[in-house]
């Protein structure tokens, strides 16, 4: 049988002294399911039995506390904390009120007392605008967005109090923002602020998480030089320790009240995922006989199964119903398992809901990271010898956690394909009966103001009928609206649509035509529905865009909006026509160009983009997504892709609702 990487590197150095085994033996931990608490219990112990330092520390941003735990086990005196959302507030007073001041305040508001005195000073402000997320939005914002400019705050504070030194942590897409120019900006404030700052990007892994999550770290001293650990864990630790698995951490967490399955419409596809696995499972590419996804048209946890065996991907702060990770017992993580994960201490009090308890771990950094970060600093910057040796990263030293990660990814491919090879193709039968084979269906759905498409009716929602015929190579779907008569016969539009390449698309025909009656916005938008719903029936495809594909790909459909010569056409259906085709579509473009594309005038371009905003349309703009440049407008496809669930349904184009 054939090793991975990762076995035959464990295999290669199984029996030999690691430099995490060291560790432990030094303070007396046992390797066991939630050994990082003890870990910090043990170490906050023997250092405060050995000196009794009172580093004076400042934390800023600190959220659900991560790093104040982190920074308390290593013997640091958290003296204040300074958070802005009110529910996090709560956690860190129900843990740290006996020994910290927690205020809850906007840094920007924040004055510390003139006679605090501050040594070290940790945190980092939010990262949104930097973050991976931001980037799929369009583009990165970074110092352009107002959080992303809290890092001057943090210059203002290191500027006045004058700290010994400081841990900054964020996103490593800092580092590329806006081409990097953000990035040389904070380097050049912590510079003039007169600190000398080492900086690296690590994996949370590598230090004993048993979670992926790469972040990057500044460290800035006033005087002196910092190195970054070596690993603890991990092909790049000292004697090659393991890393530490999700089973091994969540094997004996509390799942009180744990949740059977996840439900909802795309609940039952977790079941088949193997672990290690998400939505990816099921697209073409992953050599899915019955895609119901494309490509990357998800974030990477959209139906992420964690495997057992490994660190999981890195949690995150914000998800809907399908975000992971899911435990590989078809299940929502706990609580208390998520805890684990993240490293927090069971005896950690994580105040509210559970979305607010996410919240504030996935927004943490992991405790264990924190306290191997903070042990380095009490050992360099403060002149604390510790219990163990400590081993660091040369400035050159290369850490292999990216090239794992394209190793991962072969491997899942081929769990992918070992999973398929070995289930039952039954299973994944496309829904050819509800093809008419030559006949004709009529149904009535009704279409709701927030873009709902139903079979009953509900408040201010327009009733449509509807019929369809459909065979192998053609489909036709008419529509007309019920509450109106039409006053000529045969149809006012038709949208046709065709795949794009030669490749064969899933829904086993090679032409449709989607028509209605008469000149109607809403009409036009219950078109595409229909057609979307019965895409859904047939294949099992899960929307359009999954037809289409995620809009920075080329897309696998196109379409042409054709009118009976009998209509009269506004400008507005004259670009509703270029839209259909793809003009000025997939692609970020100023309001200028879109007047030329469209034969417009410039100052309407606005208006018109409102209106195909009230047909389900997505149009971004800097009011909707700071990443995309003031003027800027983009339309990612060339069909209404607006549902009640949508985060775009509830932003405006004219205005910035407050968040």
């Amino acid at each position: 049988m054939q090793l991975t990487l990762f076995e035959l590197e464990a295999q290669q150095t199984a029996g030999k002294p690691t430099w995490f085994g060291e560790i432990l033996d030094s303070i007396g931990v046992q390797r066991e399911s939630g050994w990082p608490d003890q870990f910090g219990a043990a170490i906050h112990r023997w250092i405060t039995s050995q000196y009794t330092p009172r580093i004076r520390t400042l934390s800023l941003f600190s959220g659900g506390g991560g790093l104040d735990i982190a920074f308390h086990d290593a013997g640091f005196s958290v003296i204040e904390m300074v958070e802005i959302d009110k529910r996090y507030v709560e956690t860190l007073q129900a843990n740290f009120s006996k020994h910290s001041r927690v205020v809850c305040a906007d840094i920007r508001d924040y004055v510390p007392d003139p006679s605090i005195e501050i040594d070290f000073i940790i945190g980092g402000p939010p990262c949104q605008t930097f973050s991976a997320a931001g980037r799929r939005a369009a583009g990165v914002s970074g110092t352009s967005d107002p959080r992303g400019t809290l890092f001057q705050e943090y210059i203002r504070l290191l500027s006045l109090l004058k700290p010994k030194g400081f841990l900054f942590e964020n996103v490593y897409g800092i580092t590329g923002a806006q081409s990097g120019r953000a990035w040389r900006e904070i380097q050049t404030a912590f510079k003039a602020a007169g600190y000398n700052i080492s900086f690296r990007v690590l994996d949370a892994a590598d230090y004993g998480v048993p979670q992926h999550r790469e972040r990057l770290f500044i460290v800035g001293l006033r005087e002196g030089e910092f190195l970054f650990p070596f690993p603890t864990h991990g092909p790049d630790s000292v004697g090659n320790e393991p890393y530490y698995s999700a089973s091994e951490a969540v094997a004996t967490a509390d799942t009180t009240g744990k949740s059977v399955g996840i439900g909802g419409r795309y609940g039952h596809l977790l079941n088949d995922i193997p672990p290690g696995l998400n939505y990816s499972f099921y697209t073409k590419e992953m050599g899915h006989p019955f895609p119901v996804f494309s490509w990357r048209s998800k974030f990477s946890d959209f139906l992420y199964k964690a495997d057992p065996e490994r660190p999981v991907r890195t949690i995150k702060a914000q998800g809907g119903q399908y975000t992971g990770p899911f435990s590989w017992e078809n299940r929502a993580f706990t609580i208390p398992e998520l805890k684990r994960l993240q490293t927090f201490p069971d005896t950690y009090t994580i105040i509210g809901g559970r979305q607010v308890c996410i919240e504030q771990i996935g927004n943490s950094v992991p405790p264990q990271l924190g306290r191997m970060l903070a042990v380095s600093i009490l050992h360099q910057v403060f002149g604390i010898t510790l219990p163990f040796e400590m081993h660091y990263l040369p400035k050159e030293q290369v850490l292999g956690f990216r090239q794992r990660k394209r190793a991962l990814t072969e491997l899942y491919a081929q769990k992918a394909k070992a999973a398929l090879e070995q289930s039952h193709p039954h299973n994944h039968v496309v829904h050819q009966e509800h093809l008419t084979n030559g006949g004709e269906i009529t149904t009535t759905r009704f279409l709701g103001r927030d873009f709902a498409w139903t079979d009953e009716r509900t408040y201010n929602s327009t009733e449509i009928h509807l019929s369809f015929y459909g065979d192998s190579q053609y489909w036709k779907i008419s529509g007309s609206r019920t509450d109106s008569n039409n006053s000529q016969e045969g149809d006012a539009f038709c949208i046709e649509v065709t795949p794009a390449t030669n490749e064969s698309w899933s829904i086993r025909t090679t032409s449709i035509q989607l028509c209605g009656t008469r000149l109607d916005e809403t009409l036009f938008t219950a078109l595409w529905k229909a057609f979307e719903e019965k895409v859904m029936e047939v294949s099992g495809i899960a929307d359009l865009v999954q037809l289409s594909g995620y809009y920075q790909y080329q897309p696998k459909i196109k379409a042409e909006l054709k009118f009976s010569e009998h209509v009269q056409l506004n400008t507005f259906w004259r670009i509703l026509q270029f839209v259909t085709q793809g003009i000025g579509v997939g692609r970020q473009l100023t309001g200028q160009r879109l007047a030329l594309l469209w034969e417009c005038e410039y100052h309407d371009v606005l208006d018109y983009l409102v209106k195909l905003r009230s047909m389900g349309f997505e149009v971004r703009s800097h009011k909707t997504n700071p990443q995309i440049t003031s003027g800027d407008y983009l339309i990612p496809y060339i069909f209404p892709t607006l549902t009640p669930r949508s985060v775009q349904l509830r932003k405006s184009l004219r205005e910035r609702y407050a968040r």
